[in-house]
């Protein structure tokens, strides 16, 4: 699945980068490059745009302004050479905030951050308990801090030693604990599927006999493991 976007700059190089960095990510098509918001206005009322590349201070119409006004409002990530305008970008929801001069790093990271949402609010099918009987979240240990841990928000638990990671949609967390004991705080819908991951199986995007996919990490499954994906299987109907 592809995502559409739009790059609204009124400086012709920064629209050329940006178009430079977005042919490099298969998840992106590029739908058009506008040097003003007023320009733009026809395509986001007549296509279904997912993203746009904004700049701030454009002559006529500032790209706060334009962005305000919309009725239907894509994702936004704005682009500015001035440090400034960074709060009057998150103010509106920003998804977020890149300054002038891009780095692809920076860039691909705030893609990342949208295809996490995206993945996110694609409602998956196959879940091994009601949504009624469900915990809806934990609290871990961290720094003798007690943090609540939405399970919505886990993609996945890496294991370290005698530390996990729990890589969540917009942050980290590594705490010490073992894997094994904290598998045993999740409901159903988390699998141990290697001795060093645990999934939450409403966030897997793919997966073969081999290894799983939540968005662009693959996971692997060990072999000691693979009857624990049985429910899951089960659950979407497949054969596996």
């Amino acid at each position: 699945m592809s995502y559409n976007c739009l790059i609204i700059d009124d400086e012709p190089l920064a629209r050329e980068l940006i178009e430079t960095y977005i042919a490099k990510l298969p998840e992106f098509e590029l739908i058009a490059s506008y040097s003003s918001a007023i320009e733009a206005s026809t395509k986001l009322s007549t296509k279904q745009i997912d993203l746009i590349f904004l700049d701030i201070e454009m002559p006529v119409l500032k790209g706060t302004d334009f962005f305000k006004n919309l009725t239907q409002k894509p994702e936004v990530i704005f682009t500015t050479a001035h440090r400034d305008y960074a709060l009057d970008g998150f103010e509106l929801n920003a998804l977020d905030y890149l300054l002038k001069p891009i780095f692809f790093e920076r860039f691909f990271s705030a893609t990342q951050k949208f295809l996490n949402i995206k993945t996110n609010e694609s409602k998956k099918h196959f879940n091994t308990t009601s949504v009624s009987n469900k915990n809806e979240y934990i609290f871990v240990n961290k720094a003798k801090k007690q943090i609540k841990v939405i399970y919505n928000e886990i993609l996945y638990v890496e294991s370290f030693r005698d530390y996990i990671k729990i890589h969540l949609q917009t942050d980290t967390l590594m705490i010490k604990e073992s894997i094994s004991a904290f598998v045993e705080r999740l409901d159903n819908r988390f699998i141990r599927v290697h001795r060093s991951y645990i999934v939450n199986s409403d966030m897997i995007t793919a997966y073969t006999k081999n290894d799983i996919e939540i968005g662009r990490i693959e996971i692997p499954i060990g072999n000691n493991y693979k009857d624990n994906m049985k429910p899951f299987l089960k659950s979407v109907s497949t054969e596996y």
